[in-house]
């Protein structure tokens, strides 16, 4: 029997991530549900008001549709990644993973494939809410552009979920971490609070230092009927891609297939006497 090719493991790996993840109700909760019933409230109590972006009255519902898309999508790459692996990691699974005969690439690539997945199918989700229930507009010559803006993101914040997991000893702080850092910017980069060309000074300035804002930003762009196709901000681009290699960087040079003493489950284990 020949052993399988490296294409067919690794998507069999991403299967077998897809399948953990449907099963823990906790991660299904927060990456998919907790933005959609965010979407559907935020429309509900401010459908009917407009935001005002590039100098033209856009529904504050389809505001929302296309933030919480590119949220959603970085829920599930940046905040999961940075949650999920250093759980494995502090529970062993890592460790016994490499003494395998499997590449260590496919484990990490079973990872990274399924969140993106995970981002593709939670961003399609909110966008078809906003197509069927909120006029959201689809022009065929902006979805180039939103294809690449979405790939350049999500492969961007999955290698910062990466560099999360790789530089934070526990999953506990790796949780603190991730949720420290992402849920404030949401608030400063359309997500949560709908700004438009009325945003503080300051609330620009510090969101553009990060790149939620411009993935954000952009997506949102892909679907304003008052934003001209292609909807490709190159700058904006650029610059979610710099922080992308930044994180890429810094995931391969510290990441450990070995639990941190100081990890819950590993102090659990050594009293047990395993």
């Amino acid at each position: 029997m020949s052993w399988p090719s490296s294409i067919s493991l690794l998507l069999r790996q991403v299967r077998y991530q897809i399948l953990v993840f449907w099963r823990t109700p906790v991660a299904l909760f927060f990456t998919l549900a907790l933005p959609l019933f965010i979407l559907l409230l935020m429309s509900a109590l401010f459908g009917d008001t407009t935001i005002t972006v590039q100098g033209s009255e856009w529904p504050a519902r389809q505001f929302y549709t296309g933030g919480l898309a590119a949220f959603t999508a970085v829920s599930a790459t940046y905040t999961n990644l940075s949650n999920l692996v250093p759980i494995r990691r502090e529970e062993g699974i890592l460790k016994r993973w490499r003494s395998t005969p499997l590449p260590t690439s496919i484990y990490i690539g079973g990872f990274v494939g399924s969140a993106l997945i995970l981002a593709f199918l939670g961003a399609l989700l909110m966008i078809g809410v906003g197509v069927v229930f909120y006029d959201l507009q689809i022009e065929a010559a902006k979805m180039p552009g939103a294809i690449l803006t979405f790939v350049v993101g999500v492969s961007a914040f999955a290698a910062l979920g990466m560099a999360v997991a790789a530089i934070v000893p526990t999953a506990s702080s790796a949780a603190a971490v991730a949720n420290a850092t992402i849920l404030p910017l949401a608030f400063i980069s359309n997500v949560f609070i709908a700004t438009g060309d009325d945003a503080p000074g300051w609330m620009t300035t510090v969101g553009n230092l990060f790149p939620l804002r411009p993935f954000v930003v952009s997506i949102q762009d892909a679907f304003n009927p008052f934003v001209d196709a292609p909807a490709i901000d190159w700058a904006s681009l650029g610059f979610v891609a710099l922080w992308g290699l930044a994180g890429l960087a810094v995931a391969v040079r510290f990441f450990t297939w070995e639990p941190h003493p100081s990890g819950t489950t590993t102090r659990r284990r050594r009293r047990s006497g395993d």
